[in-house]
């Protein structure tokens, strides 16, 4: 976008601080529907005398990482990338927040039809064999379908939050953004498991429709303030310069190969897979654990696991409000990771108190906001934004296989070990692995010179 545009859409703070609440109620909705189904795990495995599916502890850990399968066997992440760099924010959100609807009208279907228990389908991934109820494939194949939008509306939000706010609050912005995202993964995780025993197991999925719909008009809306805002400069920008728009501006496939050349790149690549690996997953399957482990009642349990995205709501702003003025940002970044591995080491102990599992919780939710809060900040120092949508479809695209086979793991470790032990500690040295990898960031910034520890206001100011 040329930067006579550019800056006088981030004069007005009006405008920049609209979009961000109408595009951030977008993301909220899909964070409530991605997890909308991880305090179902009990009820999914009872028998269907008792109102479940007569899932196993494999079926849903197959489930909880399929939502990443399209977008990372049939390359659609990396295309959806693509798919925003040529055709732009406006045209690729819509498509996204359409996928989500789609995907969570199938998921529907597979709760609610009478689908034989007795039908199978073999799926072999990797060393992973599975025999999946007919129930289990369908809702799969929905989740999946949901990923494929749900991936690409977060990174067609981040390119908006920077096209908006860079040169001013830029981690202010992406916290808010997560904030509210986080929101909805706590909502989702309270309130779920509720409402399916005083309703119905497929209650939870027809409130996330409902949802989805209120955020695709919320994406319509900021459609329609976008291009208003994009024709209201177009007699500016003729005015001042009839060669602001270089060519330069232009996404070519040619910035790929230099992307993929970027070390810096790569490492917060790498550090997405890993930290997101020992987060996520283990959401899906937190309230069972506060179950089984913790002895804690399994209408409230939701509400334990719930702690850490509520916790964020909060706390990554504030995170990333310091990161704007203090700079910092590598440092909030290891520290976030290795409180996160210092907590799932402490859930691999044999202890059973619900007071620690709290407590863990609370130290999980720091954690879980420092180190996002200053991350997502980071990959614009680093790549232009011409080709910004092209770098996070790959860097959410390799994370993607993280998010999709860890689940698997655990779902089968679970199985032979109900104490939890042995997932807590594979989630514990993913966790590790990140921790490390962000400290080797740390070296390369100040070899490379990115500004990674800089505050990003001063460093507008300084331009």
């Amino acid at each position: 976008m040329p930067e006579a545009i550019r800056q006088r859409l981030n004069d007005s703070p009006f405008a920049r601080w609209t979009v961000l609440f109408i595009v951030a109620t977008a993301m909220m909705m899909g964070y409530f529907v991605n997890d909308v189904m991880s305090p179902l795990e009990t009820l999914l495995e009872a028998s269907p005398a008792e109102g479940g599916l007569g899932w196993t502890p494999a079926d849903y850990g197959f489930f909880s990482g399929s939502s990443g399968l399209i977008n990372v066997f049939l390359l659609m992440l990396f295309f959806s990338g693509l798919i925003l760099d040529k055709m732009g924010i406006r045209f690729t959100g819509i498509l996204s927040c359409s996928l989500m609807v789609l995907g969570t009208l199938i998921k529907y279907y597979a709760v609610t039809a009478d689908i034989p228990v007795d039908s199978t389908f073999q799926v072999s991934l990797f060393t992973l064999h599975f025999s999946l109820p007919q129930s289990v494939a369908v809702a799969s194949l929905g989740f999946a379908v949901f990923g494929v939008g749900y991936e690409m509306t977060g990174i067609t939000v981040s390119k908006a939050m920077v096209r908006w706010f860079t040169g001013h609050e830029l981690a202010l912005a992406m916290g808010l953004q997560l904030a509210m995202a986080r929101f909805g993964t706590a909502a989702a995780l309270s309130i779920s498991a509720p409402v399916a025993r005083h309703f119905t197991l497929s209650a939870p999925l027809l409130l996330s429709l409902a949802f989805l719909i209120i955020g695709l008009l919320a994406f319509l809306v900021f459609c329609v303030m976008d291009r208003r805002l994009d024709v209201s400069q177009t007699n500016q920008t003729s005015q001042t310069s009839t060669t602001s728009h270089t060519s330069d501006d232009q996404f070519r496939f040619s910035d790929i190969g230099a992307t993929l050349r970027n070390p810096g790149f790569w490492l917060i690549t790498l550090f997405c897979v890993l930290f997101y690996s020992a987060v996520s997953p283990f959401l899906k399957f937190s309230t069972k654990l506060m179950v089984m482990k913790y002895g804690v009642d399994a209408d409230i349990a939701g509400f334990f696991s719930s702690i850490a995205p509520f916790g964020t709501i909060l706390m990554t702003p504030l995170f990333g409000l310091v990161y704007d003025r203090d700079g910092k940002g590598v440092t909030l970044v290891i520290t976030g990771a290795l409180m996160l591995t210092a907590v799932h080491f402490g859930f691999s102990l044999p202890m059973h108190s619900p007071t620690i599992a709290i407590a863990l919780m609370v130290v999980l939710s720091i954690g879980y906001s420092l180190a996002p809060a200053a991350l997502w900040p980071c990959v614009p120092k680093i790549i232009p934004l011409k080709c910004l949508g092209t770098a996070y479809s790959m860097i959410f695209f390799i994370q993607n296989f993280g998010r999709a086979i860890i689940p698997m793991f655990v779902g089968k470790a679970n199985e032979t070990d109900p104490t939890y032990e042995t997932s807590m500690l594979i989630f514990g040295f993913t966790a590790l692995g990140a921790a490390l990898t962000a400290i080797l960031l740390w070296y390369v910034d100040r070899r490379q010179a990115y500004g990674l520890q800089l505050p990003n206001i001063r460093k507008s100011k300084l331009k």
